[in-house]
């Protein structure tokens, strides 16, 4: 998660301040469309959580789905809550900016309800890196609305910005990703999908 220029301080984007809000309101929503995309990624493979905040629901139904679960979140309350829930997946608290993603490849990436979060040149390189750290044929997952548009988090009060569905899609095709199908949750929101071609490096 991005910090906001008002506050360079806190790498969280305003989550760390409304962590126990956040835990206590976070919907079962996205649980079905995740489930879904977990079927084209390999059985028992490593999939990344970009955002991952305390795990409740993606990782939790990751993990249900028998993936080794790597988390990634800047909000130090909503990784300890995360630690506390699934004590045996590995979790780091750094913004998603900043992040080694664990020095290693992955069978899936998801980024649900982060990019948006993040100014149009930061989406652009987590992009750029989440493409470097797929393995051939490896699946990447994310949310953002399908028009381009700005708006205030109810929740943070930070800005968030969604690129469209256009722009995702040429981002993910300059950085190699093949675009898959779009998904709607129970809760509006919108998934992407995309793909690292197998026999790509």
């Amino acid at each position: 998660m991005a910090p906001d220029q008002a506050h360079p301080d806190d790498r969280s984007n305003g989550w760390e301040d409304v962590a126990a809000t956040f835990m206590a309101v976070r919907s079962r929503a996205g649980v079905g469309a995740v489930r879904a995309w977990a079927r084209s990624v390999r059985p028992g493979g490593a999939v990344l959580d970009l955002g991952c905040g305390s795990g409740v629901p993606i990782a939790e139904t990751l993990l249900t789905c028998g993936f080794d679960v790597h988390g990634v979140d800047a909000s130090p309350s909503l990784v300890a809550g995360f630690r506390d829930r699934f004590p045996h997946a590995a979790v780091v608290c750094e913004a998603v900016e900043d992040s080694t993603f664990f020095n290693r490849t992955f069978d899936g990436v998801v980024a649900i309800g982060l990019l948006f979060l993040l100014s149009e040149s930061a989406q652009r390189d987590v992009i750029r890196r989440v493409a470097a750290a797929l393995r051939p044929g490896g699946q990447f997952l994310f949310t953002a609305p399908v028009e381009p548009c700005r708006w205030t988090d109810s929740l943070t009060g930070r800005a968030s910005q969604s690129l469209g569905a256009e722009a995702y899609g040429e981002a993910l095709a300059e950085v190699g990703l093949s675009v898959g199908a779009t998904d709607v949750d129970e809760g509006g929101n919108h998934y992407y999908a995309a793909m690292r071609p197998l026999g790509t490096r």
